[in-house]
């Protein structure tokens, strides 16, 4: 069983360096923001996302390898019937939750960091909302949480990357089913208003307080326990790409409302 033990004590070591590869990601992005923000140098800033970047999909490669072995281990001890088998098969399942956590969280950041490519198309906006919602049905379902999906209406053309809009707005759906753990309400709205076309995500939780209002945005802020904090701003990066807007009202006790305004395609203002 010596072998066992030493492969399992090596993947212990890398779980506990998924912390440390998060930290370090946080520190260049921390880092790379003060440098230009005293030298002015939007070159310098530039060069280093590049490079956390490239330092995100080093380690991803690698990773990869590893969470294969990491199952190949796994299922080699299942097939073992002894207590130390078993005891070594639920302390190798936790370095398998710790590693795909470190993959989400590299993930998250190259969603972030990426270039912006967009593929618009003149696309029926009130159609995408209904198809994401058809999509998150049983998520919410399965959170206890009662999906209000919005009203039929007339097509609500815009511009837009499908994939990127439905992105942005899936990030904003898991965020309300989360800040439900008791369950509630998701309600979803969709309308136009002159030039404009405007999405409401709506729940029913206890609300954001007032001293974290001005950080729901800001990168790596986070109040969930393995939250990456790069969810809201990858959300608004995307509509703000669209020469759209989103912005949050919340009271304590009463849930949370985010509005995002997109403009419609000129097709649909002729």
């Amino acid at each position: 069983m010596d072998w066992w033990c030493i492969i399992v004590a090596a993947v212990l070591g890398l779980a506990a360096g998924s912390g440390l590869t998060a930290w370090i990601a946080r520190r260049t992005w921390h880092g790379a923001r003060r440098l230009a923000a005293r030298t002015k140098g939007h070159d310098h800033l530039v060069e280093l996302g590049q490079l956390a970047g490239g330092l995100a999909h080093e380690i991803k490669n690698p990773l990869s390898t590893i969470n294969v072995n990491l199952q190949l281990l796994a299922e080699d001890l299942a097939r073992r019937g002894d207590e130390d088998d078993v005891r070594l098969f639920r302390r190798l399942k936790h370095v398998q939750a710790e590693a795909d956590r470190l993959r989400a969280i590299l993930d998250d950041f190259l969603h972030y960091a990426g270039k912006l490519e967009l593929h618009p198309s003149a696309t029926d906006i009130r159609q995408v909302v209904d198809e994401l919602t058809d999509f998150f049905a049983p998520q919410a379902e399965a959170a206890r949480v009662t999906l209000r999906p919005p009203r039929p209406g007339e097509p609500i053309l815009c511009d837009i990357d499908v994939n990127l809009i439905k992105q942005s707005l899936l990030n904003l759906m898991i965020n309300a089913i989360q800040a439900m753990p008791d369950g509630g309400e998701l309600i979803l709205r969709v309308e136009a208003q002159k030039n404009r076309a405007l999405i409401e995500v709506i729940d029913t939780g206890p609300g954001i307080p007032p001293e974290t209002m001005g950080r729901i945005f800001d990168v790596y802020y986070s109040t969930k326990k393995h939250g990456t904090g790069l969810g809201l701003p990858t959300a608004r990066r995307i509509i703000r790409a669209h020469g759209g807007s989103i912005r949050v009202d919340s009271e304590p006790g009463k849930g949370t409302r985010f509005l995002i305004s997109l403009p419609l395609s000129p097709v649909k203002m002729k």
